[in-house]
This record gives structure tokens, sequence and C-alpha cells, in this order.
């Protein structure tokens, strides 16, 4: 490498022999094992007051796993930054990797001393600049990270994880799991290269992430459960005064979700009914109780195979909600126990009904319109004898999916049977009587109750066959006679219950829509914030997961909320797609007279990025803007 003697005197700075190496230094202390401490550096030769001497830029620690024979290329490509020299060959992707990793940490030092330079002499760095010798590198993403980081301070988070005993590194590393579950869901090993290559979150809030490990995720994971009923509590309390919200209604259903692995370190891991038809795979079950407003009030994790209706007392026991909160729950959970359980709790309910008969009488229906703009039928009647209003629905649109379901099934069903039947005249075929009836029976329990509105009846050769022959069957036979009440006979029908008194039929019908709202918390869980599926191995793990789900999703609703309050309507994915497209780069700019300044900034906010910063009244430059300086 050229050695050139350079004067840095006006700049404040060393006079350079511009020689940059990496030092593989022993301290003279031993460890208890006999070793010595060790270190990597890089250093550079430089003169002061005409002698030669070695200065360390960057400390990189015990160790590194570059290999040697790329030291010296590693070197160079970071002289070509810091000094913003032209590239002259492709590096090495190991060599890139480190070279901008080391680069930035040398231009985060660097620039803290320019900023203590320029407070004595704020003229000593006004040398001119090229602006037409410019590059930017060093890319990360900032835009969705900073919306998202928004959402968690706005809730109230860092001051709620303080609250309860976390230190300032397991509240920056909390928020960076809650961000990171926010904008790139995924597994632990996935979310931590994205923070550390992608992503801008640690300059925002002034964490050095690569000084770290991915452990810190796991760590802080713990550190969530073990609070979690603590965080759970403050965050609704802080969620309630925020938006204003009224303790009137609360949502209450169930999902799963499933695993990678076989998870035999977790108890709670089980197989059962998946809602994502995953039946290889044992589950979790996550509930929710979810306010009338759409933010989770309490979360819980039960095994896989629970039954939905031995959760209820579990998830509102004990969670002082005022006396006549209306509780909103589906068919699955609404066993007459339960509803028993939230009567003897003051509570009211509104529910599917698990009664298998369906009625409706049209002559008693009035017509509403759906938000939809739909046309929907309803009716009530008092059931005094359990103090209860049942209200009868019949929906058109449900009508239509509902029979062409059970015409589906009807058709399957038929086939099969007229198969069966036609085989009987065909030779080579089993046609033992005993044997068809077995074969009925499987297709009858198969048929997914189609079979109730069908008799069936075999005939034989009982007449005609020798007494030592086996008895066959010659002819099935079969009337359909559809069972009233059914899905068949009243499809488009279902029953609501309630033990609310006081509200017209539109309005009770409307509370238990606002079911689907729930439904749509678990959407987004799944889909846009990465419940599923789950790689941990351990119970506190798996806890963990979600847990930060439910934690990501309460921020997702609070900058919801906020941007609906100023018309916008979008999803959590467009945002996060969007806000993606605004970085923080490192602008190089070349010195007339040698040398490079580089200034590490977030890039401008596009319209749209603007739009979105502007509805929740935030910066539309995240983070600081630094300097730094190095002249040849």
């Amino acid at each position: 490498m050229q050695i050139r003697a350079i004067n840095f005197q006006r700049a404040g700075f060393y006079d350079r022999l511009r020689s940059m190496y990496i030092r593989h230094a022993f301290g003279s202390h031993k460890k208890a094992d006999g070793s010595r401490y060790e270190s990597f550096r890089i250093e550079e030769s430089v003169r002061i007051n005409g002698k030669p001497t070695k200065l360390t830029l960057l400390t990189i620690g015990s160790t590194f796993d570059l290999d040697r024979s790329l030291w010296k290329p590693l070197c160079r490509r970071i002289e070509e930054i810091v000094y913003g020299r032209p590239t002259l060959f492709e590096s090495h992707p190991e060599v890139e990797k480190y070279a901008l990793e080391f680069s930035r940490k040398i231009l985060k030092k660097r620039s803290i001393e320019v900023a203590k330079a320029s407070e004595s002499d704020p003229d000593r760095y006004a040398d001119g600049v090229d602006l037409e010798e410019s590059d930017g590198i060093d890319s990360l993403s900032t835009g969705g990270e900073h919306v998202a980081l928004h959402g968690a301070q706005l809730l109230g988070l860092p001051e709620i994880f303080r609250d309860i005993g976390f230190t300032e590194s397991q509240v920056a590393m909390a928020l960076v799991s809650i961000v990171a579950r926010m904008l790139n869901p995924g597994s632990e090993s996935a979310t931590w290269e994205w923070l550390t290559q992608q992503s801008a979150i640690g300059e925002l809030l002034e964490v050095d992430l690569s000084k770290k490990s991915v452990m810190r995720l796991h760590r802080v994971s713990d550190e969530l459960v073990r609070h979690r009923h603590q965080i759970e509590s403050a965050l609704f309390s802080r969620i309630r005064t925020l938006f204003s919200l009224e303790e009137t209604i609360l949502l209450f259903d169930l999902t799963n979700t499933y695993f990678e692995g076989e998870m035999e370190k977790n108890e709670q891991a089980k197989r059962g009914h998946s809602k994502e038809k995953r039946s290889d795979a044992p589950l979790l079950t996550l509930g929710l109780v979810v306010d009338g407003s759409g933010f989770v009030r309490r979360s819980q994790v039960f095994a896989g195979n629970v039954s939905e209706a031995s959760t209820v007392q579990d998830m509102l026991g004990g969670l002082s909600a005022p006396e006549g909160a209306l509780v909103v729950m589906d068919r699955g959970t609404a066993t007459q126990e339960v509803l028993d359980w939230l009567v003897s709790c003051n509570y009211h309910y509104v529910v599917v009904s698990r009664e298998k008969v369906r009625t409706f009488d049209m002559d008693k229906a009035q017509t509403i319109l759906t938000a939809q703009g739909h046309e929907l039928k309803i009716y009530s009647e008092p059931i005094k004898a359990k103090s209860e209003t049942r209200l009868y629905c019949y929906s058109p649109g449900r009508y239509a999916k509902e029979h062409a379901i059970t015409e589906s099934f009807i058709q399957k069903f038929e086939d099969a049977l007229t198969k069966m039947h036609e085989g009987l005249s065909k030779p080579r075929t089993d046609k033992k009587k005993e044997n068809i009836l077995k074969r009925i029976g499987r297709l009858q329990e198969q048929s997914k109750g189609i079979s109730q509105h069908y008799v069936i009846t075999v005939s034989d050769n009982a007449a005609t066959k020798a007494p030592d022959k086996p008895l066959l069957a010659t002819a099935i036979h079969v009337e359909k006679k559809p069972v009233e009440g059914s899905r068949l006979t009243h499809p488009g029908v279902y029953c609501l219950r309630s033990n609310v008194f006081g509200f017209t039929d539109e309005a009770l019908w409307k509370i238990y829509v606002m079911l689907t709202d729930l439904e749509a918390v678990f959407r987004s869980l799944k889909t846009e914030l990465g419940l599923r599926p789950v790689y941990h191995q351990t119970g506190e793990r798996c806890q963990g997961h979600l847990f930060i789900s439910v934690l990501a999703y309460q921020c997702v609703q609070a900058i919801r909320t906020r941007l609906k309050a100023c018309g916008i309507y979008k999803s959590w994915n467009t945002i996060r797609a969007e806000m993606a497209g605004q970085v923080r780069a490192t602008l190089t700019y070349s010195l007339r007279n040698g040398g490079a300044v580089h200034v590490r900034k977030a890039l401008a906010a596009k319209s749209h990025h603007k739009v979105i910063y502007d509805a929740l009244n935030i910066s539309h430059r995240p983070g600081k803007i630094t300097r730094a300086r190095f002249n040849e």
C-alpha cells in the first residue's frame, strides 16, 4: 500500500501514513484456565509530531472468524469507504459484509469526535465539498421501524417494561422483538439476521445490536412471559385511557397454531382439531378476550387439545370486568354450564345457540341491512322460563353458502350409493350382504350428517340361496326423507341467545357481528404477525412467541386506530410495505482537497410516507443525523 505523509493540522487530526491493518493482540493477564486474553483490532499507522505510531480505530472483539487471507482486502475496502475512494475491484461477499459493519462503527466513532470538535470550532470543517462526487452506502430500512416504534411508544410499553423492573438493555431488546414481529415475523434466527443486516431499528433505539446475540431475544421473551399479567393489565389500562374506551363488551374466542417438530419438551403441545388443517403437527391453543374496540384485554395459552368450553372460566375469571359487561362468544364455547357461570358472575351474554333444530317464521321477520348493504331477516322471541331472548336470523348469503355445501355432500353421498348399487350387477364384485352393510355404514359416518335424510334398505337372495352359501345382496333401495329443522330444510338460518333485554333486534344482532372483529384479530396474528408456525421446543419459549405476537398486534391496532381517525383504512400489510421504502444511509461526499465527509441520516420521505407520518404526528426523518470526516 502506498505510504504518504499527510498534513492534518487544520483538520485537527493526525498526519497519516494510511496503513490500515488488523492486529491479533494478546493481553498480559491470564484466564483461570491458563490461556491469555485476546482481541482483534483494526489499527492504522499515523505520525504524531513527526514520529510514527499506531492508533486503534476499532476493537472487533475476542473472536473474528474471517479467513486471514481476506484481512488485507477487508482493510483496503474499509479505506475505500471511509476515505471516499472509488472501488476498483468487486469484494468477496464476506469482505463486503464486514467492511460495511466495521466502517459503520468507525464512522460512528469519528462522528462523535467531529461533533465535539465542531462545538469548539464551527468553521473547522468548512472545507469545500465536491457535490458532484457523492455516493450512498450502508442503507437500512427505517420507515416501517419508525412507525412500529411509535406504536409501542404510544402505548407506553417502554415505561411499562421499566415499571416491572426491566433494565434499559432489556427494554430495548423487548422493543426490538416486538418491532421485528410487526415488520418481519419469522423464527428468531431469521429475525436476528434481518435486525442486524437490513433494519435500522438499532440506530433508532441507539443500541448496537452487533455487540449482542440472538440469545438476548430468547431471554427477553422469557421475561415477558413471566410478567404477562402485569404487562397486559398495565397495557390495557393505558389503552383504555388513550382511546377513551368503555369496558362494556368482551369478545371471547380461541384459535390454534401448529409446530414444526415433535415438541417433546412442551407438555402443552398436543394433537387436536387444527383450524389450519395441520393434523400432522402438534398444536397450541391461544385464547383471547378482546374489547369491543378490537384491543386485546387478556391472552392465555392452552394445550392443543383443550375443550373450548373449559377455557372460559380461566380467561374471564378474575378479569375484574365491570358488572354487567357483555360477553360475546361463538357456539363452540357457549355450553349451558358456561352460560350459567356467566350469569352467576353477573355477566351478560350474546352467543350462538347450540340447539340443533332450526326454525324460522318469515311472517314475523323484519328486514335490515348489513354493513355491506346485504339484506338480513330477523325476529326475536322472549323465553321467560330461561330469562332469555332468542333472536332468529336468516341470511340469503349464508343460505347460498350452506345450500351449495349441502348439495355437494348430497351429490357425493348419492354417487357413492349409486356406484355401490350398480356394482351388485357386475361380476367379480363382493356381494356379501354383511360386507355391503358395513360399506354403507362407513359411508354414513363420512357423510357430514347427510345420511340422516335417507332411509336405506338392502334386499338379498335369502329365498333362493343354497344352505351352504353366504347371504348375498341383490339391490340397494334409497328413499330420501329430509329431516325437518336441519340445514337441509333451513339453510341460512341461525339463532342467537342472550340474557340482555332492552336492545332492539337489530342492535342485538350488530353486537353479535362484532365477533367477526375478533376473527379479524386472529387473521392478523396468523397472516401479518407470524403467529404460525412455532419453531421453539420448550413451553416457556412457545408462550413467549405467542405473547410477543399479541403485543405486536396491540401496537398495530393502536397505529391503525389513529390512522382510521384520519380517514386512512389501509391494512397493516399495506402500511409496512409502503413504509419500507424509506431508508437510513451513509452519504459520502468527496472533499476537493482530498478525503471525504460522511453523513448518516434518513433519506427524504416520499409523499405516501408523509401522509402516514402526518396522521401519526411524527417526524419525517427518523433517527439522528451524524457526520464523520476523513482527510487524505
